[in-house]
């Protein structure tokens, strides 16, 4: 990955865990709410480690009992 994507990717993740934090939610609940994600996989995200498919943050927004919209607001300047 090149710098820039590594930076997007951190920039999401700390975005998803405040989320997470902010709904007082663990990664097993988030893994519970979706049944499409794994613990490995939030964890990889909230990391900035993984980049992902569109389908996943559908479900990463379903773990999160989130729209998947609040997953997009996000200042990436």
């Amino acid at each position: 990955m090149d710098v820039l994507q590594d930076e997007i990717l951190k920039k999401f993740g700390e975005h998803v865990k405040n989320l997470r934090l902010k709904s007082g939610l663990t990664q097993d609940d988030v893994v519970l709410n979706s049944s499409k994600i794994t613990k490995a996989t939030i964890s990889d995200i909230e990391n900035g480690k993984r980049n992902f498919a569109f389908t996943t943050l559908i479900d990463l927004a379903k773990g999160l009992n989130v729209p998947p919209k609040d997953l997009l607001d996000i200042n990436f300047d």
